[in-house]
C-alpha cells in the first residue's frame, strides 16, 4: 500500500473546519484508508453533470395524512365591467391585470396598444433601472397581434389573454439568450422553451422580454449592471427576481415571473413594493428553468395587486412529469369568498426586535378585518442551520465554476457572493447534510402543527424564523405592500455571515420614501385563504396604488 499524501496533522487541521475533534489514535487509524474515500470523490468529479440533471432524492412537502384542500370552485375573479379606459397611458400601464383583462375583453383596449405602451416605457425608463436583460419587441408585437386576432374571431383564452409580462432570465426561451445573469452563461441560447413559457403562451400572455436576475439567482448584480429599485435609484432592487420586481413596480409590464429558493420573490417585493406569491413547493413546473436548489426552487408571480397573483397562479398551476418535484394539486381561488371566521396567527417574537412601525400597523390592520387574531408558537429549533442545505445544493449545481476556477469571471466577488460561498461549501460535512435533512423533517412537523391551530400566519418579512422555515417546508407565502418608510440607501443582501441579511440602510445621508411589506403564510396547497385575506388587508391598508416617481 502506498504511503498517504497527507499526515495526521492535516487531519487535525481539517477537524477545525468541520467542527469535530478526534484523538491521536483515531487520526492515525484514518491515515491508511482515507485515500480510497478521496479517490472516489475525485472519480465522481470526473463526470460532468449539466444543470438540468436533477437529484435522485426528491423533496415532497406533504407529511403522512396530508390531504389536498377542496373549496369547490376552481377560480372566480372579480368583475370590473364598466370602468372607463383612462386617457393617460401611464394610468393604463399601472392598471392591474384584473382591470387590463376587463378592458381587453370589452374591446376598449387592444393587446397591441398595451404592448406598445409597455415597450415604450421599457425604452424610456428601462436604462435607469437596468431591469431587462433582453427586450423582444418584434416577438411581443407579433404575439399581441395574434391575441387581438383571436379575440376578433371570438376566442378568449382567459384572463391573461393579451396581457404583456416580463420573464425572469433563468427560463429557457428558444432562440433568445438566457444568460442566468452570470458572465459564464451570458451568450447561452437555448433551443427549446421552458414549460412556463409554453404555459403562458397557451394562456394568451405576451412576453415582452427577459427580466434581469442576480447572477445565478442571487441578489441584483448581473453581467449587465445592477438592477435598481424605482423608489430609490441609488440602491439595488434586491433579488434574485430583481428585474421582475423592478419592472413591475415601475409599470414596465403588467406582471412578471419570479422564482424563490430563499427570499428571491419576497425580498425584491419587499424592497420594490410589489406583491409576490411564492406558491407551495411543487405547484408550478420548473422544467427548462435554471436549477439552483432542486429541493427548494419555486416559481411564482410578481404583480401590483393580490388578486393579480391569483390570476397568474391559476394559469401556471399544473403537474408536469418533466419536473421531478412537480405535484398534481388543484388551485382554488374565489375572489368573493369571505374571510369571516378565519383564525390568523402571529409569532410574538417576530414582532419584537427588528420589527418596524409598518409591521405593527399591518398587524393592527389585520385585527380590524374581523378575523380572529391569536398568538402562535413554534418549537425552539435551529432553523437558520438549514441554510447549509442551500449552500450545498447551489455549490453542487455550479461545481464546475469552482473546480475550473471560472467563478472568478463573476462580477460580484464579495465575501457573501456565490464564488466564496461555493468554495466554503466544499467544507460542509455529508454527515451533517443528512442530519440537516432530518432536521428539515422536524421543521415540517413543526409547521404542520402550527397550521393545525391557525388558518394563516402574518409576520414581517425577515424577523422571526418563517422566511427560512417556510421555504424549507414548502409552505406558500404572499408578500404585499403594507406601508412606507424613510430610509437611507441600503446595501446588497448577503449570505456572508452564514445567514441571509437584506442590507443595512445608510444613516448618514439622504433618506428616501420606500415601500415596506408584510408576509402571509398559509397551509400547503391552500393559497386561496391567504389570497382572500391579502385582498382584504390590501384594501384596509390602502397603499397599493401609490407609484414611484423617477427619474428624480
Amino acid at each position: 500500500m502506498s504511503k498517504p499524501s497527507f499526515n495526521a496533522s492535516d487531519i487535525a487541521a481539517a477537524e477545525l473546519l468541520m467542527g469535530v475533534e478526534y484523538s491521536v489514535t483515531e487520526r492515525s487509524q484514518m491515515l491508511e484508508n482515507l485515500e480510497g474515500q478521496i479517490a472516489s470523490a475525485k472519480a465522481r468529479r470526473g463526470v460532468r453533470l449539466a444543470n438540468a440533471v436533477p437529484m435522485a432524492s426528491r423533496f415532497d412537502p406533504r407529511l403522512a395524512g396530508c390531504k389536498m384542500p377542496t373549496h369547490g370552485i376552481a377560480s372566480r375573479f372579480s368583475v370590473l365591467d364598466g370602468v372607463p379606459l383612462p386617457r393617460d397611458v401611464t394610468d393604463i400601464a399601472f392598471a392591474t391585470v384584473t382591470q387590463l383583462s376587463a378592458w381587453i375583453t370589452a374591446g376598449k383596449l387592444t393587446s397591441t396598444r398595451l404592448t406598445q405602451i409597455y415597450l415604450d416605457r421599457i425604452a424610456e425608463l428601462g436604462p435607469w433601472l437596468e431591469c431587462f436583460a433582453t427586450v423582444t419587441p418584434e416577438r411581443a408585437l407579433a404575439e399581441a397581434a395574434a391575441a387581438d386576432a383571436l379575440l376578433g374571431a371570438g376566442v378568449n383564452l382567459g384572463p391573461l389573454h393579451g396581457i404583456p409580462y416580463g420573464l425572469k432570465d433563468i427560463f429557457d426561451t428558444k432562440g433568445i439568450v438566457t444568460g442566468w445573469g452570470a458572465e459564464p452563461f451570458q451568450n447561452r441560447v437555448p433551443d427549446a422553451d421552458a414549460a412556463i413559457v409554453k404555459t403562458l403562451r397557451a394562456a394568451g400572455a405576451v412576453m415582452l422580454g427577459k427580466t434581469t436576475v442576480g447572477a445565478l439567482a442571487y441578489n441584483d448584480i448581473w453581467y449587465g449592471g445592477v438592477t435598481r429599485n424605482p423608489w430609490n435609484l441609488n440602491e439595488g432592487s434586491s433579488g434574485s427576481s430583481a428585474g421582475s420586481a423592478s419592472a413591475t413596480a415601475a409599470g414596465l409590464c403588467a406582471f412578471a415571473i419570479g422564482t424563490e429558493t430563499l427570499g428571491s420573490i419576497t425580498s425584491p417585493c419587499q424592497r420594490c413594493g410589489t406583491t409576490g406569491l411564492r406558491p407551495t413547493f411543487g405547484r408550478v413546473s420548473r422544467a427548462g428553468a435554471m436549477a439552483l436548489c432542486n429541493s427548494l426552487d419555486k416559481i411564482g408571480p410578481i404583480c401590483r395587486s393580490v388578486e393579480d397573483t391569483a390570476i397568474v397562479m391559476a394559469a401556471l398551476n399544473g403537474f408536469d412529469a418533466a419536473d421531478r418535484g412537480s405535484i398534481d394539486a388543484p388551485f382554488h381561488f374565489d375572489a368573493t369568498r369571505s374571510i369571516a371566521g378565519m383564525r390568523l396567527g402571529y409569532l410574538p417574537e417576530a414582532f419584537g426586535e427588528g420589527a418596524t412601525a409598518v409591521d405593527h400597523a399591518a398587524l393592527a390592520a389585520a385585527r380590524r378585518l374581523g378575523v380572529e387574531v391569536v398568538e402562535a408558537t413554534l418549537p425552539d429549533l435551529p432553523y437558520g442551520a438549514l441554510m447549509n442545505i442551500v449552500y450545498a445544493e447551489a455549490a453542487a449545481m455550479f461545481e464546475d465554476l469552482t473546480l475550473d476556477n471560472t467563478d472568478d469571471s463573476l462580477t460580484w466577488q464579495a465575501d457573501g457572493a456565490w464564488p466564496n460561498t461555493f468554495r466554503k461549501a466544499r467544507f460542509l460535512s455529508a454527515v451533517d447534510h443528512v442530519q440537516l435533512d432530518r432536521l428539515r423533517y422536524v421543521v415540517m412537523q413543526a409547521l404542520d402543527g402550527l397550521f393545525s391551530e391557525v388558518d394563516a400566519l402574518i409576520g414581517p418579512f425577515m424577523t422571526g424564523p418563517m422566511l427560512v422555515a417556510s421555504n424549507f417546508t414548502g409552505h406558500p407565502c404572499l408578500h404585499l405592500r403594507a406601508g412606507f418608510e424613510q430610509l437611507g440607501t441600503r446595501s446588497p443582501a448577503s449570505l456572508g455571515a452564514g445567514k441571509l441579511t437584506v442590507g443595512e440602510a445608510d444613516i448618514t445621508g439622504r433618506t428616501f420614501k420606500v415601500p415596506h411589506g408584510i408576509s402571509l403564510w398559509g397551509r400547503l396547497f391552500d393559497e386561496g385563504p391567504i389570497l382572500n385575506l391579502g385582498m382584504a388587508l390590501e384594501h384596509e391598508l390602502a397603499v397599493a396604488d401609490e407609484r414611484p416617481e423617477f427619474p428624480a
